[in-house]
C-alpha cells in the first residue's frame, strides 16, 4: 500500500477545496487509458525519495496493471479542473483467502463479516497534496465502501511506510494486527480496517454488519 503525504489539517474557516471536487467511477480499462495520469498523481502525491521517482512510479504501474485485473476491481477518481485524487480496490473474498498470514487467530466478526461478503479492500489511496487532502481522501474512500455495502474496509500497509500509516490513521483507520506474506518477498504488512457500524455496547469497536450500507444475502 503506497498512499499521499500525511495531509495537513483544512482551515475551517476558508470554504472547502471539497465543495468543488467531482467523483467519477472508472471500470477496468478506463482505468487503463488513465494510466499514465495516475502515475502522475502518484509521484505528486507520494513520499518516494528524490531520486526514486522513477523507479516508485514504474512499481506503482506494475502494481495498477495486477489490481485491474481482479474479480470486482473498482476505482473512483476525484477532478476538479485536472486529476485531484484516486482511490480502487476489490471485493474481499467470502473464502477468506484475503486474510492468509495474519499474525494470530482471526477475529470472529472480521471472519463473520468476510464470509458475508460485507468486506472490501481498498489498495490504493492517491491525493494531490492541497490544503483539504483530508477531506478529498476521506470522501473518495467512504465513497467507495459505500457503493459497494460494506460493513468494513480493510488495507494492508508496509510496516516502514510511516507516512501511510499516518494518513490512514488521520483518516479513521484502525491497525487490527499484521500479516506475513511470502512473495514476492517475505514481507510483513500492518492490516488496518475502517469500521462503518454503530458502536454498541456488544460491538464498541464498530465491526458489526451496518444496516444501512450491507448487501442483501
Amino acid at each position: 500500500m503506497h498512499t499521499p503525504q500525511h495531509p495537513h489539517d483544512p482551515d475551517s474557516s476558508q470554504p472547502s477545496a471539497t465543495d468543488s471536487v467531482r467523483l467519477r467511477r472508472l471500470n477496468r480499462w478506463q482505468a487503463e487509458d488513465l494510466r499514465e495520469d495516475l502515475a502522475d498523481l502518484y509521484v505528486e502525491s507520494s513520499t518516494v525519495p528524490s531520486g526514486e521517482e522513477f523507479r516508485g512510479r514504474q512499481e506503482f504501474l506494475l502494481r495498477l496493471a495486477h489490481d485491474v485485473q481482479q474479480p470486482g476491481f473498482d476505482m473512483l477518481v476525484a477532478e476538479t479542473e485536472a486529476l485531484a485524487g484516486c482511490a480502487y480496490g476489490v471485493p474481499v473474498p467470502r473464502d477468506g483467502s484475503w486474510w492468509q498470514g495474519f499474525d494470530g487467530p482471526l477475529p470472529q466478526n472480521l471472519e463473520q463479516l468476510t464470509a458475508s461478503g460485507h468486506v472490501f479492500a481498498i489498495t490504493e489511496t492517491l491525493v494531490h497534496p492541497h490544503e483539504d487532502a483530508l477531506g478529498v481522501a476521506r470522501r473518495l474512500q467512504e465513497r467507495l465502501l459505500a457503493d459497494h455495502q460494506a460493513s468494513l474496509g480493510a488495507t494492508l500497509i508496509d510496516q516502514a511506510d510511516h507516512s501511510a500509516f499516518a494518513a490512514f490513521a488521520a483518516w479513521g483507520w484502525q491497525e487490527i494486527g499484521q500479516v506475513h506474506r511470502p512473495s514476492p518477498a517475505p514481507t510483513v504488512l500492518r492490516v488496518m480496517v475502517l469500521p462503518l457500524g454503530a458502536r454498541t455496547t456488544e460491538h464498541p469497536d464498530g465491526l458489526a454488519h451496518n444496516a444501512g450500507t450491507q448487501r442483501p444475502e
